[in-house]
């Protein structure tokens, strides 16, 4: 699947609904391309006391679920079409589910593509791998 391709699955996966007390859900959404070639979506959820979960970690546990741990590559969306990169939570989230990872290509604002191992410089775990 080609970038513009997995835009467009993370674009439709799209799903912003209102929760209980301030809470929203589903306007980011991420889709991510395993090494072998499957496709995961997921959202995020947002919820007060900043507790809630990133749309490239939804996307990540529904891989994990799946049986697979190595990203291809991986964009995450926001409801009104842009581009979002990865927080530094879901950067090591990603680095850590597979060692493999660090090549994963994420697609960045203006379809824009960088190595994970690229916005990771400076590995705090690097003597361990």
């Amino acid at each position: 699947m080609d970038k513009q391709e997995l835009y467009q699955v993370a674009f439709n996966t799209i799903y912003h609904k209102k929760l209980r007390n301030f809470g929203t859900a589903g306007h980011v959404a991420c889709a991510l391309e395993t090494a072998e070639g499957n496709i995961f979506t997921g959202i995020c959820i947002d919820l007060p006391c900043s507790i809630g979960l990133c749309a490239e970690q939804s996307a990540i546990t529904e891989m994990v679920k799946s049986g697979e741990t190595a990203i291809k590559m991986l964009i995450a969306v926001f409801e009104d079409g842009s581009i979002l990169p990865p927080c530094g939570r879901c950067r090591e989230f990603i680095a850590q589910i597979d060692d493999q990872n660090t090549e994963t290509q994420i697609i960045l604002p203006e379809m824009k593509e960088m190595l994970l191992r690229d916005l990771l410089p400076e590995r705090w775990d690097a003597k361990w791998n």
